[in-house]
């Protein structure tokens, strides 16, 4: 059974920064995508960043050159690095894992931006 749980929300202010982490149940490979999705009251599910191999990773646009998505396969977690972070941020952010035939979600950590 893949478990995500992840950690690591909370309110912050206006050009602040959060650090979410996922721990996953399992063992991650390089080789496995993993991913941050979120998702803001009324808006449909949509994507943040994703990791696969050692390097290679992309991001929405909204956050490019905000946000940095890292992994730790020894410790079998991923993070979401978010500075300068903007009240367009505040959203639910779920991580994901696409491996071992399924696909995998956690439960999600409530970011809030405000003054």
């Amino acid at each position: 059974q893949v478990q995500l749980v992840e950690s690591g929300g909370g309110l912050v202010q206006p050009g602040g920064s959060l650090r979410l982490s996922c721990v996953a149940s399992v063992t991650i490979f390089t080789n496995n995508a993993v991913a941050w999705y979120r998702q803001a009251p009324g808006k449909p599910r949509e994507f943040v960043a994703r990791i696969s191999g050692v390097t290679s990773t992309n991001y929405a646009d909204s956050v490019k050159g905000r946000f940095t998505i890292s992994r730790d396969n020894a410790k079998n977690r991923i993070y979401l690095q978010m500075n300068s972070l903007k009240p367009e941020d505040t959203a639910v952010y779920y991580c994901n894992l696409n491996a071992f035939g399924g696909v995998y979600w956690g439960q999600g950590t409530q970011v809030t931006v405000s003054s």
